[in-house]
């Protein structure tokens, strides 16, 4: 066992200038919401390549909108492709497992502001830089080449393996979950995301929502007989901010996130509001995130939104008369505790990926609880999955010079090979002889 460990590792290693460029092709394709679909092609290609079977499809809002996890969207699903890779076993003795990541990216911001065109992979001192580069295309990337090296030793996975290249994770999730109302199901996930070769034991659960205000217009010349409402936000504003402040004191945190003050952060995202600098403006939206712990309820959540925005504005002399409207749209997702899952199955992954991870770096695995989301939990709330989160290194994600450590690129693929090998088993590879 300890040869074929040893003989993992370097599989990893002699392809690892492959896997760098695959890395950087993914950089070059500017996957922002709604124009994933050229980089999807190219991974179906690749797959189709290497003898997956290669499912791509478009998302149907209709066909999962009554599924639980789903979250409400704005926009249309014209371009919005996932791509299923399956690896089928010829002997199915092991596990199954799906290896899950993310192709959409979030906008970066004023180009003028990053060192390097972001999507023009550059490598720098060990670290390859672009958007997207960790968030996380250097995931997808080492699913694809653990399971590369493994077949460049004339071995495949003793199980079906679901490599899932999916969209949507960066505002809805509603990718994962197309990929489970599609019929992909597996005895564990694996899902690549950035947070530095630690597991993820519990992430919160996100909420988007949208305040929508009114005022009355009037020149600003005569200011004191109209109702301004942009100045109208701010009260309200401060209020959600108290909401947020009492929901994370230490009676109501979730006990993985027993020594984190702000695990739950709100966020006033983006706002907008009146149309001309001398008129008061007559109109104000601003957008919200808010987190939730595992375990709570997003309606619950909703209602506690709704009553202090309306007791906010109540206060208010031109709001107490003229409502404010909150609508959702984007993430309705709950919160995930892996650290709770305490079937057998999930105790088994948690324990090959600390020894995986032990094999490859020489280090024991750290367990994190996290303040952001990620897809896990569709595979762990809704279909009875142990979902694993664990990835490379990654800084500035979703900021400007974005970028991922290529060697620790390197050792998650060296640690997911191996957790494969053993969760999977192994068996002899009849395309590669």
């Amino acid at each position: 066992m300890q040869t074929t460990k040893l003989n993992i590792l370097h599989a990893v290693d002699e392809l690892f200038d492959q896997e760098t460029e695959f890395l950087a092709e993914l950089v070059r394709y500017p996957s922002l919401r709604g124009k994933e679909a050229p980089v999807q092609v190219f991974v179906a290609d690749v797959l189709a390549e290497r003898g997956f079977e290669v499912d791509s499809w478009n998302l149907d809002v209709d066909e999962i909108s009554a599924m639980p996890g789903f979250s409400p969207v704005p926009a249309a699903y014209d371009n919005a492709v996932n791509v299923v890779g399956t690896l089928r076993s010829h002997t199915r003795r092991g596990r199954s497992l799906i290896l899950n990541g993310h192709i959409d990216v979030v906008p970066p911001g004023p180009l003028e502001m990053w060192t390097h065109d972001p999507f023009t992979p550059t490598i720098d001192g060990g670290w390859m830089y672009g958007r997207g580069v960790g968030d996380m295309k250097a995931g997808l990337t080492t699913n694809l080449y653990a399971l590369e090296a493994l077949r460049n030793l004339g071995k495949r996975p003793a199980a079906d393996v679901f490599y899932q290249s999916v969209v949507e994770e960066e505002c809805t999730g509603n990718g994962a979950l197309a990929c489970l109302h599609r019929g992909y199901h597996a005895d564990a996930a694996l899902i690549s995301e950035p947070f530095s070769e630690s597991l993820v034991a519990a992430q919160v659960g996100v909420l988007w929502f949208q305040v929508r205000l009114r005022g009355r217009p009037t020149h600003v010349a005569y200011a004191g007989s109209g109702a301004n409402a942009i100045e109208a936000a701010i009260p309200l504003i401060a209020a959600l901010h108290e909401m947020e402040h009492e929901l994370n004191t230490e009676a109501r945190r979730h006990h993985a996130f027993a020594d984190q003050e702000r695990a739950l952060a709100l966020n006033i995202g983006k706002i907008h509001g009146g149309d001309w600098a001398s008129s008061v403006p007559a109109w104000c939206t601003f957008d919200v995130r808010m987190g939730l712990f595992p375990g709570q309820s997003i309606e619950v959540l909703r209602a506690h939104i709704e009553s202090v925005i309306h007791d906010a504005a109540r206060k208010h002399p031109f709001l107490a008369d003229n409502a404010p409207e909150i609508v959702y749209d984007g993430f309705a997702a709950e919160g995930y505790a892996l650290i709770d899952d305490t079937t057998p199955n999930a105790a088994n992954a948690q324990n090959l990926l600390e020894s995986a991870h032990r094999d490859a770096t020489g280090k024991s695995l750290q367990h994190k609880a996290i303040t952001a989301t990620t897809d896990a939990r569709f595979f762990g709330l809704y279909a009875g999955t142990p979902a694993l989160v664990y990835g490379p290194h990654a800084e500035e994600i979703h900021g400007f010079d974005e970028r991922v450590d290529l060697e620790s690129v390197r050792r998650v693929t060296h640690a997911t090979a191996l957790f494969i090998a053993s969760w999977c088993g192994l068996e002899d590879d009849k395309n590669r002889s």
